[in-house]
């Protein structure tokens, strides 16, 4: 059951902040939030009055409107990976309403949202290397960031004051309540339907069907995965996300990359050029740094790799799938296809060869 918790003293924890900033003037809000023990919404919330803005509303309606701002950094990340992506919020539909409203985002940017996760929204201005940041970010109800949209230069500057001032909270200053998200039940691997899962399994005719199947059985991913193994899924070597990369870049295969969190889903589909590995004392990042796309990977968060295959109308779908040791998802990579289409033949030989 979640259960729901005051915010802690808001001039404490802003002092507190003040100081860590002082002694770490380059520790971003996220790893401030962890070091001080309170989610980032929480933290966030200490400067609403000057810098920050609490917004509310119907989501759904707010992020219809996305397409005002013109061109936008999109930024969604998980505990181990981060998608960015520039450009302009084009096509958006928007399933169902709230609060189980869903959204599809095709064009530059591309996501998948949930808006039943998004609890806190707030339009910020932070100061970065003598840049003025203008943003809105979005927390679920733990206080976790599910997305951020970062103004650029040509952004429309105007729509966004707008659209700000439309979502503003009444009360600006309302406690911040945040709570504690429980998992999805599943079964423990000893007690699932393992001969029915790889029979509905064998017999899936698209992709998206996979999450109803698991749904279905009560199981979670990872360890559907495991079931499958040697049928359905092979487990390789933690190594073969950057081989992968430095192949697909090297030979301009189009791919596509899935990152996301309980609220948004963002998707990267095309071509990536420019792979680097960024070390430093605390994390090594396996990085994606082009013009208009970025992925920062934590490489050493990275626990398993897993080539899976789902059998489509189209022929069998290959992926792999990233988890860290905690079994949550990281990020997955699929050779770019098109809806009745089967896969390319040269992604597969990239698979193979891993």
């Amino acid at each position: 059951m979640n259960t729901a918790t005051a915010t802690i003293s808001q001039t404490s924890l802003k002092e507190q902040w003040a100081k860590l900033q002082a002694s770490k003037p380059n520790l971003r809000i996220r790893e401030a939030a962890i070091q001080l023990g309170v989610s980032e919404a929480e933290l966030l919330a200490t400067t609403i009055g000057e810098n920050t803005i609490r917004l509310d509303g119907d989501w759904t309606k707010l992020f219809k409107r996305l397409p005002e701002l013109g061109r936008v950094m999109s930024l969604t990340r998980n505990n181990a990976c981060v998608l960015e992506h520039k450009g302009t919020f084009e096509k958006i539909d928007i399933i169902g309403e709230m609060p189980r409203a869903m959204a599809t985002v095709i064009g530059r940017i591309e996501t998948r949202v949930f808006f039943n996760a998004w609890k806190f929204g707030f339009a910020t201005e932070q100061v970065n290397h003598e840049r003025t940041l203008r943003s809105l970010q979005f927390f679920d109800g733990a206080g976790h960031a599910i997305t951020k949209i970062y103004l650029q230069a040509g952004s429309n500057e105007e729509a966004f004051e707008n659209l700000v001032e439309d979502f503003k909270s009444k009360d600006q200053f309302e406690p911040l309540m945040t709570e504690k998200l429980g998992e999805p039940f599943s079964r423990k691997i000893e007690n699932v339907d393992k001969e029915g899962l790889m029979e509905a399994w064998a017999n899936l005719q698209d992709t998206h069907d996979f999450f109803g199947l698991l749904r279905k059985y009560e199981v979670h991913r990872f360890d559907a995965l495991q079931l499958a193994e040697g049928r359905f899924s092979s487990k390789i070597k933690k190594s073969a996300i950057k081989t992968m990369l430095e192949i697909v870049a090297e030979r301009q295969l189009p791919i596509m990359i899935f990152v996301g969190n309980r609220g948004n889903i963002q998707i990267h589909q095309d071509t990536v050029r420019n792979i680097r590995i960024i070390e430093n004392p605390e994390a090594v990042w396996l990085n994606v740094l082009d013009p208009d796309f970025n992925m920062h990977l934590r490489e050493d968060l990275i626990d398993t790799v897993w080539i899976v295959k789902k059998p489509t109308t189209d022929g069998i779908v290959t992926s792999l799938e990233v988890f860290d040791k905690a079994r949550n998802m990281i990020a997955q990579f699929f050779g770019l296809r098109k809806p009745g289409k089967p896969e390319l033949d040269e992604w597969k030989a990239v698979v193979e060869s891993l």
